[in-house]
Order: C-alpha cells, then sequence, then structure tokens
C-alpha cells in the first residue's frame, strides 16, 4: 500500500515534466511570453504589452455566486475592457514584493496550448493560440483565491 502511494506520489509530481517533454525551449517560451506579458502587463499597467499579449475577440469569464439568489452567473469581460482596466491603472497598486506571477504550460498540441498563471490573488486559465506564427491569449477562466485582498473587497 505504501508503495503505491509513493508512486503516485513521483508520479505527480512527474506529471508536468512529461507533459513539457514535447516543447522545445524554443516553443516553451513562445507560449509563455504572452502569459507573461498579460500578468506584467496588468502589475505594471502596460496596456500596449497587456494588448500584444491578446487576440482582439479574447473572452475572460469568471463563475460568480449571486449572494443574493446563491445561483452561479457567468461574467465576461472583453480584450478591450481588459486593456481599458490595465490602462487605468492595473495591479500597479500591487506591491511589487506580493506580485505573483507564476507560468505553467499545462498542455500544447499543434497550434493549441493551455497555461496556468498564477497571480497574487487569482488563478487564470489562459486558452492561447498560435495565430500567423505569434502566440495569443484568445480566453480566459479565471478564479479569484478566496483568502486574496481581492476576495476581502468582494465580500
Amino acid at each position: 500500500m505504501k508503495k503505491a502511494v509513493l508512486l503516485l506520489a513521483f508520479a505527480g509530481l512527474l506529471a508536468p515534466w512529461a507533459v513539457a517533454q514535447g516543447i522545445s525551449p524554443e516553443d516553451a517560451a513562445a507560449i509563455k511570453k504572452p502569459a507573461f506579458d498579460y500578468i506584467e502587463g496588468w502589475y505594471e499597467a502596460d496596456a500596449a504589452r497587456m494588448e500584444n499579449a491578446l487576440h482582439p475577440e479574447l473572452a475572460k469569464r469568471i463563475v460568480i455566486v449571486d449572494q443574493q439568489t446563491g445561483h452561479n452567473r457567468l461574467d465576461s469581460m472583453s480584450a478591450m475592457t481588459l486593456v481599458q482596466r490595465t490602462r487605468a491603472g492595473g495591479g500597479s497598486k500591487t506591491p511589487k514584493e506580493k506580485q505573483q506571477k507564476d507560468v505553467t504550460i499545462l498542455d500544447r498540441f499543434n497550434n493549441a496550448a493551455m497555461v496556468k498563471v498564477v497571480a497574487s490573488d487569482w488563478v487564470d486559465y489562459l486558452q492561447e493560440a498560435k495565430i500567423n506564427g505569434e502566440w495569443k491569449i484568445i480566453n480566459v477562466l479565471w478564479e479569484i483565491k478566496p483568502d486574496s485582498e481581492l476576495a476581502k473587497k468582494i465580500k
């Protein structure tokens, strides 16, 4: 029993490495570039950098619980809204020491990639597509960290 548990734990540690096996360092850097432009652009309030990361038809979505009804609803944000919010200051008030920006490629197949970004107050799952030779974020599904400053502001 202990051997099985250890084997599963070891396999779990190797999973991210195994997924990334088929991705060259050059491809990995190209896939991570829009993710870093996205999160660093947000923290730096750099609208041009944010806009460069996004496909113009991007949809950023979050499932929110309506406090009055208890039902879930889907809130959406467009690329232009995200760029405007970045231009208006974005995450520039987040102190440098609290600016988390962990980027992990979860999967890639041909011209599609799934990338996870762990930020200070939320986790983003980015869908990227290689369009005209350049990786762009086309969709984002995100969740607010329950113990984050953002979660405290919402409640």
